[in-house]
């Protein structure tokens, strides 16, 4: 099946929809005795520790989320490059444990990136050259003991480079960091409507990700546009329950990447994740519709983003006003993100300003740094938002205008009830301050990028809803990402909205301290 067969990506999606008629007549329960294990875990290799200390790095989070975006650097003898020290903080704080909490039936580990009910099912793999602290070798990152797995030895970077297109952000990388979905850990609740979610948990992970290595001026470029499968055989990665998210470029070296060793094939086994798994065909198949074959194919699907025009505004609008270098928290991004959690619970009574409103878009969207986000501040995604509690705006309905960074009132009035309908019923969005919908017209994404643009406009809508997430906590309030009925959210916006598909949600507002049990 080929990437430019457009028709499987909209038969999937059509098909993992929430309606109020599906989710009723769903008869999938949570079979906890058979709920899968939270980590991929080698038998035989050995572990190799990284530090628990790592260098700190005082830069307020508000200002670490989302640097500006700028083209990929040229060439030139400028080394950045991660020792293992600093590789170990931008892995703690992407995917690792930050929080711990015992109860009577066991411990909760909290991560530091939100993923869809709490299952994490993103690992990370380390394709590195020669680092201070580190030899050349293609690694597993285990968060359950924060350790390294050595599973390939050897510089197998070109492997990559190659998978890409010779694509500019890795070709002079010291190190590139690949996610992938092991999907059953995901499934096991959301069944095929899960290879959605390898991108919205991909996207909240690589968040963190890219702020963190950002903040230590190690340039982190996302990459999207590679062969699939040559990187899932360098990683071990098995394609009947595995696949490949994204790379990412960390660090700048004078040099390129030697030829890569042979690339044999890892046979190397796992610890089950539970008594049994469940196959959703579906999965497998989008990933493989989405597939891209080879590094020419790659390079020919790299180019500039479809070209968004944005309406004539009808509307009232509302420039942002975010915070000044004077307002912004000073707390760094590391306490921010052990720190953060989803918000359980919000509180009717209290509203957010307009100030903190602004801050928080104006983090989420000033660009991403990846191949399919050309030029530099493209995006693939329109937000849409629902206003409950802001101070300086009306309750109403907005739509974020990119261009001139100003809401526009779509339609005044109270609409906590829809929300609240939206989200599948849960009282999260009613009792919100605000909640901001990542929206993508599908059917240009396609015609540009194939059937891989859906997957990255869902990551795209991860990664701005996971810096709306961090930009929340930054400014002390709160964040929860939710579920919603899809075709319902695109008719409440319409007509503005015809024919565009949800990527996420996320409800912003303060927590209810009561209903959580927490100190006032």
């Amino acid at each position: 099946m080929s990437n430019r067969d457009t028709a499987a990506t909209l038969e999937y999606h059509d098909a993992t929809k929430h309606s109020e008629r599906s989710v009723r007549s769903s008869r999938h329960f949570l079979d906890f005795e058979n709920q899968p294990l939270a980590f991929k875990i080698y038998r035989d290799l050995e572990a190799i520790p990284l530090p628990q200390s790592f260098p700190g790095n005082d830069l307020p989070a508000l200002e670490a989320i989302s640097p500006p975006v700028t083209a990929p650097a040229a060439g030139g003898d400028d080394e950045r490059t991660p020792d293992l020290a600093t590789l170990s903080r931008i892995l703690h704080l992407s995917a690792g444990i930050t929080k711990r909490k015992r109860h009577a039936g066991g411990e909760i580990l909290f991560r530091a990136y939100p993923n869809t009910g709490a299952l994490h099912h993103i690992d990370l793999y380390l394709v590195a050259g020669e680092l201070q602290g580190l030899s050349a070798g293609v690694y597993h990152f285990g968060p359950h003991d924060f350790a390294l797995r050595r599973l390939r030895e050897g510089d197998y970077r070109a492997v990559l480079v190659e998978a890409s297109g010779r694509s500019p952000d890795l070709v002079r990388a010291p190190l590139i960091i690949a996610s992938a979905s092991t999907y059953w850990r995901n499934a096991w609740k959301y069944q095929a409507r899960a290879y959605r979610h390898c991108f919205w948990d991909g996207g909240t992970l690589h968040a963190n990700l890219l702020a963190v290595a950002g903040s230590a001026q190690l340039e982190p470029r996302l990459v999207m546009g590679f062969a699939d499968r040559p990187v899932e055989q360098l990683l071990g990665l098995d394609p009947e329950r595995e696949g490949a998210i994204a790379l990412v470029a960390v660090g700048r070296s004078g040099r390129t990447a030697p030829a890569a060793p042979p690339v044999p094939a890892l046979r190397l086994e796992t610890e089950p994740l539970s008594r049994s798994e469940v196959d959703y065909p579906a999965i497998r198949a989008q990933h493989v519709a989405s597939s891209l074959e080879d590094g020419d194919e790659v390079a020919s699907w790299r180019g500039p983003a479809p070209v968004r025009e944005e309406p004539v505004a009808t509307g009232s609008l509302y420039p942002l006003r975010p915070k000044v270098e004077s307002e912004v928290p000073p707390e760094p991004l590391e306490a921010v993100i052990r720190r953060r959690g989803s918000t359980r619970a919000f509180d009717r009574s209290r509203s957010l300003s307009f100030e903190e409103l602004s801050t928080a878009l104006d983090c989420a969207t000033r660009g991403v740094p990846a191949d399919f986000l050309d030029p530099p501040g493209a995006s693939l995604l329109d937000l849409y938002l629902i206003v409950h509690a802001v101070e300086g705006l009306a309750p109403g309905t907005y739509y974020y205008r990119r261009a001139d960074r100003s809401l526009e009132l779509l339609r005044e009035g109270s609409f906590r009830g829809a929300a609240g309908r939206l989200g599948l019923g849960q009282e999260l969005p009613a009792d919100a301050a605000v909640n901001v919908y990542s929206l993508a017209s599908v059917p240009p994404l396609l015609a540009r990028f194939g059937n891989r643009g859906y997957r990255a406009a869902q990551l795209e809508g991860g990664i701005t809803g996971g810096r709306l997430y961090l930009a929340a906590y930054a400014q002390r309030f709160g964040a929860s990402g939710l579920t919603f009925f899809d075709d319902e959210v695109t008719e409440f916006f319409s007509p503005h909205a015809a024919g565009k598909s949800v990527m996420f949600l996320v409800a912003l507002g303060h927590p209810d301290r009561v209903a959580l049990g927490l100190k006032m």
